[in-house]
């Protein structure tokens, strides 16, 4: 396949990701549909590090616009060198990749800690706090202990539902701008054209 194709492959699938990651990421401050909770300070303070909306979002279109706009007819010639246009492009793919990295690095890092803490509720006693950080995410194994949390109402599985898809996707972002880096590295030193069926060698 051709290595440029592969980039816009993977282009495309960020985009989708970081959709995923916005959606998710602001849902969580609406549990229930509500926006007292985020008014009154009730959510969980790794909602507000904007993971899902800037690490795996924003910041990830960046590189996601990078690979699809890669010009898969433009597959050689630059200042009158032969193959030196392509070259450049899929190594300057690979600086992208890595702002990508970063971003969804940052998004996996908070959404796995936002996940071990837990949410932030009320309990029996109407005193709001993290119920769960004390048991190192087991509480994810054991939903009979969800229980615990009175308002807002199913906000451990609101919680780890939507933190679960910014883990998710966010991995998923990850993987796929790792390979772009091998892709771009590879494509940079010893690139192929499909579009023109024409390779140029090391």
């Amino acid at each position: 396949m051709c290595y440029v194709k592969c980039a816009r492959y993977i282009g495309f699938s960020l985009v989708w990701a970081a959709v995923f990651c916005i959606v998710a990421n602001a849902l969580l401050y609406f549990p229930n549909g509500e926006t007292k909770y985020a008014t009154e300070d009730h959510l969980s303070r790794f909602v507000w590090y904007f993971a899902g909306i800037v690490g795996g979002g924003l910041l990830m279109l960046l590189p996601a616009c990078v690979f699809i706009g890669m010009d898969e007819e433009d597959c050689c010639g630059c200042c009158g060198y032969g193959n030196y246009g392509k070259r450049c492009s899929m190594l300057s793919s690979v600086l992208a990749a890595l702002i990508g990295i970063v971003g969804s690095g940052y998004c996996v890092i908070v959404a796995s800690l936002g996940l071990a803490e837990g949410p932030k509720c009320s309990d029996a006693n109407g005193v709001w706090n993290y119920t769960f950080a004390s048991t190192e995410g087991k509480y994810l194994l054991d939903s009979s202990s969800w229980s615990k949390c009175y308002e807002p109402q199913h906000i451990v599985e609101w919680h780890v539902t939507l933190f679960s898809i910014l883990l998710a996707f966010s991995a998923i972002e990850f993987i796929l701008c790792l390979i772009q880096v091998i892709n771009g590295v590879l494509g940079g030193t010893c690139g192929y054209c499909g579009s023109r069926q024409q390779q140029y060698n090391c």
